[in-house]
């Protein structure tokens, strides 16, 4: 029997889940990594928009790689950790873990480091609030 400590967890706040469903696939009925990436921007943004307090617009992403499929109907959730607030910019760090329906075991599958700027309604960047 393992020890908890020795399994695996992400790191971060859940921030979203959602399904993988087959409209998401290539041809070869692979997800998407542009599907996968979108649901990290968006979880990144959900966290960003919350601590800027309003609209943010995602300025860059770095150090993606992938290290396990996700398959079709696999529950993908993203964590997301804050990792540096400046004075128009949040940074942070956005995890993908799944776990097939059969079977709890959590895999991770990527991460991945966003930049947000906080935007004002004209589309300006604006202090972080």
């Amino acid at each position: 029997m393992r020890d908890i400590d020795d399994v695996p967890r992400p790191n971060g706040e859940l921030a979203m889940q959602v399904i993988a469903m087959p409209a998401d696939t290539n041809a070869d009925g692979d997800i998407y990594g542009g599907w996968l990436m979108s649901q990290m921007d968006l979880a990144g943004s959900i966290t960003a928009s919350r601590r800027a307090g309003g609209r943010v617009a995602t300025v860059a992403v770095t150090g993606m790689a992938f290290m396990s499929p996700v398959n079709v109907g696999a529950v993908v959730s993203c964590h997301t950790e804050i990792l540096e607030v400046g004075r128009s910019s949040i940074r942070i760090n956005v995890e993908v873990w799944t776990a097939e329906y059969d079977d709890d075991a959590p895999v991770k599958v990527t991460e991945g480091e966003f930049v947000f700027v906080a935007i004002d309604d004209n589309g300006r960047t604006r202090s972080v609030d």
